[in-house]
């Protein structure tokens, strides 16, 4: 389920395979430079108490910072700092998977500055329920969602649990979910013009309204994303959950809307999402969408179970 990527210099493995796969790439020192150290407390000390949404994000596609309660020289230092650690993230991604990055829609780049355990969030919008991303950057169409974590907390692990890959829960839950009919996948007229408009709106810089575009693919996957987070049973552990620790200043990556994931504990992370095209994947049988069209018969059996722990 975890795959090494390797000391800095050294052989790496294909990590657009491993991603693709289902395994988390995990990085025991972060392959992209820091913020300075200075940078990183102001984030730690200040952002827990002027946060005035789920998350601090910068959206690249209207410059735009949400989340911060505070205006003047904290706003401005952090707009500052996750700009340039979001093109840190994105010239090294590029640089180390090249084929998998081309056409891609880059999203935000986030701070999250609040404890995870306990948080109190509400059951869809917690981090400490396993579920698959869905929606995470407006619609996707069956486009992949990779995300690039790394642990800002100089003292403490972040730890995740997950349980499995998509293709396995799928065919364990996806009959109780009630999404076992791929059906029609694609979008019809009404959402096709939405989309249009949307996506006018954004490149004319009037906000982000591509986060409100969807798909008869994406609210498919909200659904199972709801059924998995309201389901005790299903959040139950068994024999194939799983706890992955990742230490202070390691990263990790993956593809959120293949790897099961909750967040059981940790403070201050910098997280950045991206939107990969499923035509730029080299196994597009193993992507969820393919996986609801009853295309990935054989997923199972191409190295994409879980059981098997690190």
């Amino acid at each position: 389920m975890l795959t090494e990527a390797g000391s800095p210099g050294g052989p790496r493995p294909d990590l657009a395979d491993a991603l693709e796969r289902g395994e988390i790439v995990f990085f025991r020192a972060c392959p992209v430079e820091l913020p300075p150290d200075r940078d990183l407390e102001r984030l730690r000390a200040e952002l827990p108490r002027q946060l005035k949404a789920k998350n601090v994000s910068y959206h690249p596609e209207s410059g735009r910072l949400r989340g911060v309660a505070a205006g003047g020289g904290l706003r401005d230092a952090v707009l500052d700092t996750l700009t340039a650690h979001g093109a840190g993230v994105r010239a090294f991604l590029r640089e180390c998977m090249p084929a998998l990055t081309e056409g891609w829609t880059v999203g935000t780049t986030s701070f999250r500055p609040i404890q995870e355990r306990g948080r109190g969030l509400s059951a869809h919008a917690s981090n400490e329920r396993i579920h698959f991303d869905a929606g995470a950057y407006g619609a996707t169409d069956g486009d992949r969602i990779l995300r690039f974590f790394v642990n800002v907390n100089p003292d403490e692990d972040r730890v995740w649990c997950t349980k499995g890959t998509f293709p396995d829960i799928f065919a364990r839950y996806g009959a109780e979910a009630g999404v076992t009919d791929g059906g029609l996948l694609e979008r019809g007229p009404v959402d096709r013009l939405r989309g249009h408009l949307l996506r006018g709106i954004a490149r004319a810089g009037l906000g982000e309204a591509v986060l409100a575009d969807s798909s008869p693919y994406d609210r498919l996957m909200r659904r199972f994303h709801n059924y998995m987070k309201d389901t005790p049973s299903f959040q139950a552990r068994d024999d194939t959950w799983r706890e992955v620790r990742f230490p202070p200043f390691s990263a990790w990556m993956a593809l959120t809307d293949m790897v099961s994931h909750a967040s059981l504990s940790g403070q201050h992370a910098l997280v950045d999402t991206f939107i990969l095209r499923l035509a730029a994947c080299r196994r597009p049988e193993l992507a969820p969408i393919n996986i609801l069209r009853g295309r990935g018969e054989d997923a199972r059996v191409q190295g994409t179970s879980s059981a098997g722990g690190r």
